[in-house]
């Protein structure tokens, strides 16, 4: 079994309630009313020799998800998900990975929006830090991967076509992810994360997590610096993203999914803020 495989997994994907975040700069990206010639929603983004990546945006693709987030979730010991994960934020998009109609990775994108995040839950004081000094953040959530299909190059393609989503079309300037500690060493290690968070008890998912962070500029210049290259040498996992030409024709892709997508901007919310 891959190492890097094994000790890949997300704790996380709470819902936010209660106080909303701090607004940010005027939303920028592709909004939903931008597209007025209806587009063609691709089966598959990504389509390589042995597997595929999709949004997962019907109901039975994203049962598919959840029961691989269950079955990865409690191999660990962590509480899962109710049917109620199911319902997909208007500020997420979830995408998949899967061999025929075997699905065997998954993650949420999610860009912070008046719904706020899901990490606001454990560690709302913090995220409000960066969106006081203007940073318009994101966050990856729901990671699973099952370890007998998955590989590195798997896992790069999910978090490259996350940061294209997030970046690219939203422009998200940090991403944020809550993990395990026994994870923060794969994190730091492979993509860059840094800790922004001390460790807190997850009701949800009866376990411990770390709020890391990476800024989507440090995530394109290691894109620049060793995409393509594949180098089996590298502890990064950026030598197994995507080159400058597959970005493009990636990214043309993306706005069909943005269109589905509707986060609520933020609105004036300073009074609701401690």
């Amino acid at each position: 079994m891959d190492g890097t495989v094994a000790n890949l997994l997300d704790i996380t994907a709470r819902h936010w309630q209660g106080e909303r975040p701090i607004p940010h700069s005027k939303p920028h990206g592709i909004p939903c009313h931008a597209t007025r010639v209806p587009q063609k929603i691709p089966e598959f983004l990504l389509a390589r020799s042995g597997y595929c990546v999709r949004h997962a945006n019907s109901l039975a693709q994203r049962k598919k998800a959840c029961a691989l987030i269950n079955s990865m979730y409690a191999w660990r010991g962590y509480a899962t998900y109710s049917t109620a994960a199911l319902q997909e934020p208007s500020n997420c998009v979830t995408l998949e990975a899967s061999t025929g109609k075997k699905v065997f990775g998954t993650l949420t994108v999610a860009i912070d929006s008046a719904e706020g995040l899901f990490a606001d839950e454990l560690y709302r004081s913090e995220i409000n830090i960066l969106r006081r000094t203007g940073r318009k953040v994101c966050e990856i959530t729901k990671l699973a991967f099952n370890p007998k299909y998955s590989s590195k190059e798997v896992i790069a393609s999910l978090f490259h076509l996350a940061h294209i989503y997030a970046h690219n079309i939203h422009n998200a300037t940090d991403i944020l992810i809550e993990v395990n500690p026994h994870h923060v060493g794969f994190y730091q290690r492979r993509l860059g994360f840094q800790q922004i968070g001390e460790p807190r008890i997850c009701a949800r998912v009866n376990a411990p997590a770390i709020l890391l962070r990476v800024s989507t500029n440090y995530v394109a210049s290691q894109i620049s610096k060793h995409a393509g290259f594949h180098d089996t040498s590298e502890k990064s996992l950026y030598s197994y993203f995507f080159s400058a030409a597959e970005v493009r024709g990636l990214t043309n892709k993306m706005p069909c999914i943005a269109s589905l997508a509707n986060p609520k901007p933020l609105g004036d919310c300073d009074s609701a803020i401690r």
